[in-house]
């Protein structure tokens, strides 16, 4: 059946009319699809913004691709923050329990007051915390603004291809509710298949 040609019988007619609705429901739901998958994508890990050297702490600079195939916890950390302080523990014995099974951690000290700024006193905190993982200085909120960060402390969860699963606010202890939540996430996301 033409569609530029009149009908012939009431059958043509409906036929007609119902070739032509579902034609335009079918694209309208495949324009709905598109549009939906363009604004919920998921993120991807934006690259890390500082590439000197001396803007990290224990490595050289790394890039995101440094990490494919692994799962990653970035901490946003700031050293005179309190909820970040009593945060550290946790983490750390979360990195040594979870460093077995594929997860890497990255520190990201986003600095709230310019006494902050120092690499030197940032290195000397990191030290002082016991962290063995990398941490970069992003003293120019640069990675703070990629991320669109707005609060210390702040844990991103990566999967093994990059894409950022997750983020948790605040102060996180050993046991408690956020604390099982992340550990729950990282368990799926080791899990997954990259």
């Amino acid at each position: 059946m033409k569609f530029h040609q009149p009908c012939q019988t009431n059958k043509q007619c409906a036929t007609k009319v119902l070739l032509i609705l579902f034609r335009s429901w079918v694209m309208r739901y495949l324009w709905v699809l598109l549009f939906c998958s363009y604004c919920y994508a998921e993120p991807a890990l934006p690259e890390f913004t500082q590439r000197s050297p001396a803007a990290w702490i224990n490595s050289p600079p790394l890039k995101v691709a440094d990490f494919k195939g692994s799962v990653l916890l970035l901490d946003i950390w700031t050293f005179e923050c309190w909820n970040c302080y009593r945060s550290f523990p946790w983490l750390n014995d979360l990195s040594a329990r979870f460093a077995g099974r594929g997860l890497k951690v990255v520190g990201i000290h986003s600095p709230e007051f310019d006494r902050e700024r120092a690499p030197a006193a940032v290195a000397a905190k990191a030290a002082e915390f016991g962290f063995k993982h990398p941490v970069m200085i992003d003293n120019d909120f640069a990675y703070w603004k990629a991320l669109n960060n707005q609060y210390w402390p702040s844990f991103y969860l990566v999967d093994k291809r990059g894409v950022i699963r997750q983020r948790f606010v605040g102060e996180t202890h050993q046991g408690d509710a956020q604390a099982q939540k992340i550990e729950a996430a990282l368990n799926a996301l080791l899990l997954e298949r990259p």
